[in-house]
This record gives C-alpha cells, structure tokens and sequence, in this order.
C-alpha cells in the first residue's frame, strides 16, 4: 500500500491532472480487458466441469437442477460475501455517474465476476456483458477515487473501464465507445475523447492478445444490400419494436410477481424451477446462448429443438416456425425468472438472441411461405441491431457492435433501417430504457439536457436564509416597530406560539403609521400581515421551486412543511446562482 502512496504522490508531483487522467485510461484499459478475460474463463471452464460431470446433458434429467443450484449458489455470494445489491449492473453505474459523483464500491471490482459466472457457468439465461461493464466501471471509479481525482474526472475513468471492458469482450472498440455517450450518458467533449480511446484500443489489443483473433459469431457469408429488401427489413425495425416493448413491460411484470415472494431462498427456488422447466422445453435458453446464434448463422438450425420433448414435432415447416415463436416469445421470462430468482448477468445477450431469432423468423416466413430469397445471415444481424435497439434504446450503439460483430460496415445500411424503425416503434410506448427506468422513477436520471438534470439534481435546502426575523402573531404595532429598529431589513414573518407561519410584514406597506406612536398599543400585528400567495414546501423538487418563482414573479418566498411550520426564506437570485454554477461545473471542460 505504501508503494501505491508514493505512485500517486509522483503523479501529483510531476504530471497534471490531464497527463494523469491519460497515463490512468491506458491502465484501466489494461485492467478492464484483464475482468472480461477473466470472466469469460469462469464460465468456461464452469461449464467444461459441469460438462465433464454430465457428459450426456442435453438428454440427462439432472441438468436441469444446475441453474436452480446456480441461482442458489450466487445467492449466497450475494447475500453472505457481498452483502450489497449488484444485480442490474449498468443500472447500478447509471446510478454512481447520476448521485454519486461516478463512485462505485470496492466490492464491485470483484462480486459481478464471482456472481455472474456462476450463474451464467450453472445455465442461468442471461448475459455477462452488463457485469462486465459493471466490473470495468468500478475499475475506473476505485482507480480514479485512489488518485483523488475529482467528481467529473472519476466518472470519465468510470466510463473508461466500462469501454475498455465491452471493447475486450466484443472486440468492438468503436461500439464501446459509442456506449459510453449513448447508454452511460457520458458528455461528449474534447477532454472526453482521447482517454476513451485509449482505453477502449488498449481493452481490445488485450483481448486478442489473451482470446486470440476468435470472433464471437462465426459469420459464413453475408449477402451485398439490395434495394429490393428494404421493405423487408422495415417489417423487422418494426417487429422487433414490437418485440422490445413486450419485453420491457413483460419482464417489469414478472419480476414484479416474483418480488411478492418475501423469502428469498423460496423466491430463489420458484425462480429457479421455472427457469429450469423452460430450459426443458426450449434448451437454447441454457446460459448466454451464443452458440445457438452461431447456429443460426451457419444454418444449423435443424438442431435448435435437439433434447426437447418438441423435437419430434419440428418436421414440419409451420411447427417449426411455431416453436421459433415460442422461442422468441418466452426468453423474455427465462431471462427474468433468472434475475429476479437472484442470479446475477445482464440483457445484453438475451435481446441478441431474440434479434437473432425474430431476424431469422422474419427471413423463413417470406422464403418458405411466401417464396422469396431473402438472405438469412443479414436478416439475423439486422434483427439482433433492431432488439437491442429497443429494449436499451441504443440505436447507434447496436449499429456499431453489429457491424463490428460481423462484416464490418457492409450491412450498416439495413442496420440502420432497422434500428430506425424498431426505435421509431418503440419511443411512443416506452420512454426510458431496461437500465434508465429505475433511475427516472425516481428523479435522479442523468441526460444529455443538462438544464432537466441540474433540477432534478440540485438540493436547494442548503441555500434557505434562516436569518428573517419573526414577529409572534399577538403582537402589537409597538413591538413590531422594535423589531424593524433592531433588524436592517424590511420583510418580517410573522409565526403563532407553535412557530407555525401566520402571515408576512412588508415595512414598505406600513410606512404611514410605524412612526405614529398613538397607535403603538392599538393597532395589532394580525391586522397589518398579509398571506403569501404561494408557498415553497419543503420537499418541493427544484424544478418546482423554479415554476412557483416564475409563476409568482416573486424574488423570495417563505419555506414551509406541510404543517405550515416556518423553516425559512429561499431568494430566487441564490437558487438560480447555484443552479448556474452546477450547470457550468457539468459543462467544464
């Protein structure tokens, strides 16, 4: 510990902040591609051993008590080592970039690793990209907290293991960057650019260095774009739209009716024994399911039933087409049956698996049905960009890692079409995506509009002046006056016994008789306050307290609780000071 104390003290000495910010994103890079190696290894040689333990498994009933043991298992992790909430992982970084400061926990440097690798090694449905993300961010975040680098620039080294993380997994560093502005809301700027590069090529030559030149699809052919498919490719931006709000508000629902299970070892259970009777039904939900996009792909699809009692009947052409549906259609409860019974892995995987299938049903129904040639490897990559697109409202985002994934940038234009219209499709039913949601509910969702985020962020309570002075409500004219002799300002509240607010004094109003002393003794407070046409409450959000400003045209108002309890006074001119400096410190450079 002591070596790494006088490593940061030499960087303080010789180097500034950028230099600093630069030398740590190649680091991180390093350290980010270094997690997703080490991921992808877990779930390897997890499944090789289970492999090995049940070499018969597509056929052996016991396989399907793996993912409730896998659920079981990462629970306990959970529960009994972690002690924290890490599921929904990019939500968990969308929540330390918007409240705080881009700061993530120690623990999350190791426990999505341990905990996704289990679930995803024991067959859980679900993705390890989000837990890798999840990992890589808080690589960045301890990296840059070590260092004593301030708020902005702890979320950018955030951002950085969070792109050299997705770079090395996917070996798409353009995506991954692309992901940062796009998902993490990261501001596009200048001081921006250069560390996320770094971070996101050094997270890739990693990966090939340790994973080799593999590509995650092994893509045979690919057909050159024709104008004549773009009607059809319009169907599949549209379908997959479909296919993405069934899935946002169907996996809202599931997990909602599992969470009634209070006992979360019998929630575990459920969850696992639904899981597992799906897998039954339809084996391709059996962990990520890449290898059965790779099916797909290379037209092997005439196993995609194999060990499922629905094999026999897949012979014919509709049936088959009816369990694709199936298919398409239940992998959404898979996939939240494994999260909300306590698994741990994202939905990075799964809406590339739906894409992939929908992408493939799309193609089958016009050839066999319908008699046309529609190529089916560039229908699949198409439909894997329009789910993806959907359900995390990433368009630009599923573009580029599609294009990355597979030919390069040859399909981009049926890529685009697609996202185009399965976000067009989309954004009148759904608002937020699966990772924003949570957040929005709850007001404290970061965006690019940084006006909506510095109210939703900005606590005004800090600025309230305490240093009005207060006339109790039986006082006469003679007290009054006392007041205004002992205090420089005009404006008085006036509060009862239970220092409850009563009324305001204006001294301005009142300049004809203060100085009347006849009237000291018979004229009474009561009769000169006046009541504030609009009050600002205490748990007013800032967006409300600036309406009521507008609305009143008012340049102070009285803070009161909902008991009319007096707590203060709040100036229009401090609440728009900070508001601005907070706006300038986000926009800083």
């Amino acid at each position: 510990m002591r070596n790494l104390v006088k490593v940061r003290r030499f960087f303080t000495r010789h180097f500034s902040t950028r230099t600093t910010v630069i030398i740590l994103s190649v680091l991180i890079g390093i350290l980010g591609a270094a997690a997703a190696v080490i991921i992808k290894n877990l779930v390897h040689l997890t499944t090789q051993a289970l492999g090995r333990a049940f070499p018969n498994a597509q056929v052996n009933y016991l396989y399907l008590i793996l993912p409730i043991f896998g659920i079981l298992l990462t629970l306990l992790f959970v529960r009994r080592v972690v002690r924290d909430n890490i599921g929904h992982g990019v939500s968990i970084v969308l929540k330390a970039i918007c409240k705080s400061d881009g700061k993530l926990r120690f623990h999350n440097v190791y426990s999505s690793m341990v905990s996704s690798a289990i679930t995803v090694g024991f067959g859980g449905s679900v993705g390890l990209e989000a837990p890798i993300v999840l990992t890589g961010s808080a690589i960045g975040s301890n990296v840059a907290q070590f260092f004593r680098l301030n708020a902005k620039q702890t979320t950018l080294l955030l951002a950085c293991g969070s792109a050299a993380a997705m770079a090395a997994i996917f070996k798409a560093p353009i995506a991954a960057i692309v992901f940062t502005f796009e998902v993490l809301m990261l501001d596009l700027t200048g001081s921006a650019i250069l560390p996320l590069l770094l971070s996101a090529a050094t997270g890739t030559v990693m990966s090939l260095l340790f994973l080799g030149n593999d590509v995650m699809f092994h893509i045979s052919s690919t057909q050159a774009f024709h104008l004549s498919n773009i009607p059809f490719y319009i169907i599949l931006g549209l379908l997959t739209g479909l296919i993405s709000v069934y899935f946002l508000r169907v996996s809202r629902w599931i997990e909602k009716q599992i969470k009634r299970i209070k006992k979360v070892y019998v929630r575990a259970i459920v969850g696992g024994v639904m899981l597992s009777g799906l897998i039954y039904l339809f084996p391709v939900f059996y962990g990520e399911g890449y290898d059965n996009i790779n099916m797909l792909i290379n037209g092997n699809y005439q196993n995609l039933f194999a060990g499922s009692p629905l094999n026999a009947w897949c012979s014919s052409q509709l049936i088959f087409l009816l369990g694709l549906i199936g298919i398409i259609l239940m992998k959404v409860f898979a996939t939240t049956f494994t999260t909300s019974a306590g698994g741990i892995g994202g939905v990075f995987a799964p809406t590339l698996f739906i894409g992939a299938f929908t992408g493939f049903f799309v193609a089958g129904v016009a050839n066999n049905l319908f008699g046309f040639h529609l190529p089916y490897v560039n229908f699949i990559l198409a439909g894997m960009a329009g789910v993806m697109t959907g359900v995390m409202q990433a368009p630009m985002t599923a573009m580029f890692l599609i294009a990355e994934l597979s030919t390069g940038y040859t399909l981009l234009i049926p890529l685009m079409i697609t996202a185009a219209c399965s976000y067009l499709c989309v954004n009148p039913f759904e608002k937020y995506s699966v990772y924003t949601r949570p957040l929005a509910e709850k007001g404290n969702l970061k965006t690019h509009n940084k006006d909506k985020f510095a109210l939703r962020k900005l606590d005004w309570h800090n600025i309230i002046d305490h240093n009005i002075s207060t006339v109790p409500a039986h006082s006469n004219l003679r007290a009054y006056t006392q007041c205004i002799a002992n205090c420089k300002r005009n404006l008085f509240v006036v509060t009862d016994d239970n220092n409850h607010f009563a009324g305001l004094l204006v001294m301005d109003d009142h300049r004809d008789i203060i100085f009347r002393q006849e009237l000291y003794d018979l004229v009474h407070v009561e009769d000169l306050m006046i009541e504030p046409e609009e009050f600002i409450y205490d748990d007013d959000t800032a967006s409300t307290v600036l309406e009521k400003f507008n609305r009143t045209g008012n340049f102070n108002m009285p803070v009161i609780d909902h008991e009319r309890t007096y707590l203060g006074f709040l100036s229009k001119a401090r609440f728009l000071a900070k508001y601005q400096h907070f706006i300038a410190a986000e926009s800083d450079d």
